[in-house]
């Protein structure tokens, strides 16, 4: 039986909370209800199928994670957007950050079956989100302010069981 995983960064619980709002936002005025089944997070290597029974292969290679590295603030400034017209989506937008990007390419040593870009984001609104809607949903949230930050001490590998579940977490830490 195949299952999806995925590896990711989680803000704390209250942040969480107030991306929430925002998603409750555009499920309310703007059609688009699929990004509450989520909760917020940041991913570091996208959703990928694999037969549950090579699970422990996918544990031991994000064990073997260099994840030797101080833990580090991240602040999330505003919102960003990927216009596409079959597939829009918007988002929080975390500041530029060179230790994401080096988080980021050490998950890539030990995860590098498929290739995908690297744009950090929180989604806020996508799948069901029209083209038309996400349009006027943007007009207000390019403007709309919304800041904070939150220490990443942890990396997460998920597996989707009806959701999105922790299966595994290694700390950020200088030995």
């Amino acid at each position: 039986m195949k299952k999806m995983y995925f590896i990711a960064i989680y803000p704390p619980q209250e942040i969480i909370e107030e991306v929430k709002v925002f998603k409750k936002d555009l499920a309310l005025n703007y059609g688009n209800s699929k990004a509450l089944k989520n909760d917020a997070h940041i991913t570091l290597f996208p959703p990928f199928s694999r037969e549950l029974d090579l699970e422990r292969d996918i544990h031991e290679a994000f064990q073997k994670i260099d994840t030797n590295i101080s833990p580090f603030e991240l602040t999330l400034n505003g919102f960003g957007s990927f216009g596409n017209p079959k597939n829009p989506v918007l988002f929080v937008q975390p500041e530029n950050n060179n230790q994401l990007k080096d988080l980021y390419l050490r998950v890539r040593e030990r995860f590098n079956f498929m290739s995908y870009s690297f744009n950090p984001h929180m989604t806020v609104g996508y799948r069901d989100l029209t083209y038309d809607n996400y349009l006027k949903a943007w007009e207000v949230y390019q403007e709309k302010e919304y800041k904070t930050r939150f220490l990443v001490d942890k990396i997460l590998l998920l597996r989707h069981d009806q959701k999105w579940v922790p299966i595994a977490e290694k700390k950020l830490s200088i030995h």
